[in-house]
């Protein structure tokens, strides 16, 4: 009865804080954002529809840099192939730099492939305009005047210089002479893994000072497919100084238009389930920021952009130069760490999303990482931490599991107190609450077990859904993908029968049931089953649905999850057991289990 309870009990309190999540958290966050796009919408200027980024000048007015509005012209490699280009080639990126406006606009990570088969396609993060998904990185240069007139654009054709491939060893200089006296160049380095660093120089061969504004921005056409999940977020990302995290998704984008933030460094770009592209200036610059929103060629594009809030001033005969960094590729958390740690970027940590409990996911992934190191399979790291984990929180489970072997011991005295008090509820509560007293009896520790399972349950999924490092991890025989659910299916024979259940027309999506999901509801109705049926008809029946309904929910979560939790019930199984043995309780599993198919007596039932 006290199992059930306790199933019952973490059920309600999880469901008690998701409403206070939203009631106290998601309500009041959803009130400021209407209040800030009320405002945002009074102040929006009537040139805001092809207005992109926000530019202080020297007279105080705004110069606006126009977005992209190429239309779908090819495929993507047909794009490619029409435009000259510098190559580029390390041992985790290949792509290309566009000499026409010199954005990074082909980029494909070598490392990782579409699919657990590694002879499927590498996975193509940056594509260039025309193409039928554009998302590319460019800087720039506005006029402190406003003016553009002299200076690149998106369309300018830049030329090479010197080396013509971008490698980690190798620089790639690109350069632009406008005829009036400017020399622009544009340097491009790459590290190892998915940094790269723009520097931008003007040599100003004129004979007057000019006042130029450096920017760099992340754009992207058509509003991509992301996972949809509530426990992760995929869109317009950034970390603004004093505005702290910001995270917004392309639907509130798309009616807002735009947000501009002021800000000391940082960085802000865009972020997927593992992969990211976020543009950076220095720790030390200070900068307008903007998420933007516009329809170009009927095409949704999305830009995260940043301008330098003081303009770099070139006299004659004199250089200015701007340097910033652009991150695109995985989101590994060493390198992303890596990245804050040595060049100061300022909480890069969140471009990894890792939750409310992010206090426990992240040593629960470091944990995992250090046991995979040491077992080589990272399905064998979680089962290691389960263990570690139980260690951790013995002393509870022992408190928890001899209070419900005594409540077990005292089962014919608390039935003969039903029976005495059986028409006087608070006779029968008050007889009970003596009962706990004299045995030294706490009836609310059996919920120990099952309320720490809770946040570690949690942080786990967190583990094994965002981060790039649990994507495709084998473990053994048939699970291939620690991320991914359990591909076999008990509705074709795991594989026996040619076809696929879950495509079946409105049935489908609840017969996604696994090997592992099964084995997980066995464990689960065995742990449940270490003590006698309740005589109460509606717990018996919570009792016999639950490992039900908890096998076809859990049947869609990442494998690696699943098997966590038939570790953890069978882990459960044996303590439970040898301290019910310990404290002198007579356990009769397969008893317990054959009661609880057998039906009662209408007599029974009416009790």
């Amino acid at each position: 009865m006290n199992e059930g309870r306790n199933y019952v009990l973490a059920i309600g309190l999880s469901i008690l804080v998701l409403v206070g999540w939203q009631y106290f958290v998601a309500g009041p966050q959803l009130e400021k954002a209407q209040r800030q796009a009320e405002l945002a919408a009074q102040q929006q200027q009537t040139n805001s529809e092809t207005a992109d980024l926000p530019t202080p000048s020297a007279d105080g007015g705004t110069g606006e840099i126009a977005a992209p509005t190429a239309a779908l012209t090819g495929s993507r490699d047909e794009v490619i192939a029409q435009g000259d280009r510098v190559s580029i080639e390390t041992v985790a990126l290949t792509g290309s730099i566009n000499l026409t406006g010199g954005r990074i606009d082909d980029l494909r990570l070598k490392r990782y492939h579409e699919t657990v088969d590694d002879s499927s396609p590498i996975i193509t993060l940056l594509s260039p305009e025309g193409t039928p998904e554009p998302y590319f990185v460019e800087q720039g240069w506005v006029s402190a005047t406003g003016s553009t007139a002299n200076l690149p654009k998106s369309d300018t054709q830049w030329q090479v210089v010197g080396n013509q491939t971008l490698s980690v060893d190798n620089d790639v200089t690109l350069q632009f002479d406008n005829g009036n006296g400017q020399i622009f160049k544009r340097t491009f380095n790459v590290d190892e893994n998915y940094l790269f660093t723009v520097t931008q120089t003007v040599e100003n061969n004129g004979s007057g000072d000019i006042a130029l504004f450096p920017y760099s921005r992340v754009t992207r056409q058509e509003t991509p497919q992301t996972s949809g999940f509530f426990i992760l977020h995929e869109g317009p990302i950034g970390v603004l100084s004093d505005n702290n995290l910001i995270e917004l998704s392309y639907g509130d984008l798309a009616e807002e238009s735009r947000k501009d933030y002021s800000s000391n460094g940082g960085w802000l770009g865009f972020t997927d389930k593992y992969w990211a592209t976020a543009v950076v200036p220095t720790p030390d610059t200070s900068v307008n920021a903007r998420f933007s929103h516009r329809l170009a060629n009927g095409r949704p594009t999305y830009q995260s952009s940043f301008v330098a809030q003081d303009p770099v001033v070139i006299g004659a005969s004199q250089t200015g130069s701007f340097k910033s960094h652009v991150f695109a590729g995985a989101k590994v958390e060493e390198y992303i760490d890596g990245y804050e740690q040595n060049l100061g970027f300022d909480r890069f940590e969140l471009l990894i999303d890792w939750g409310w409990f992010h206090f426990i996911t992240k040593p629960i992934f470091y944990l995992i990482r250090f046991l995979n190191g040491i077992l080589g399979n990272f399905g064998l790291a979680i089962l290691a931490v389960t263990v570690i984990i139980k260690a951790l929180f013995f002393w509870f489970a022992n408190k928890s599991y001899a209070s419900m072997a005594a409540m077990k011991k005292v089962q014919p005295e608390m039935k003969e107190i039903q029976e005495r008090h059986k028409d006087d509820r608070m006779q029968q509560q008050q007889a009970m609450m003596e009962l706990y007293k004299r045995e030294k009896i706490n009836p609310m520790s059996g919920c120990w077990p099952v309320l720490i399972q809770i946040p570690v349950f949690f942080s786990l999924y967190k583990v094994l859904f965002v981060t790039i490092e649990m994507r495709h991890a084998p473990f053994f025989g048939w699970i291939q993908d620690l991320a991914s659910p359990d591909p076999t299916n008990i509705f074709n024979l795991f594989g026996l029968l040619p076809f696929d259940p879950t495509g079946l027309p409105l049935l489908g999506g609840f017969l996604a049931l696994g090997a592992w999901p099964l084995i997980m509801g066995i464990t689960m109705f065995v742990q449940m089953r270490l003590n006698p049926p309740p005589a109460d008809p509606t717990q018996a029946a919570i009792f016999a649905w639950m490992p039900v309904i908890f096998t076809f929910m859990l049947a869609g979560f990442p494998a690696g999850l699943v098997i966590y939790w038939a570790w953890n019930n069978f882990l459960s199984i044996l303590q439970q057991y040898v301290i019910m043995r310990r404290h002198g309780v007579d356990v009769d599993l397969f008893g317990n289990i054959a009661a609880s198919f057998k039906r009662k007596k209408p007599e029974e039932e009416a009790k």
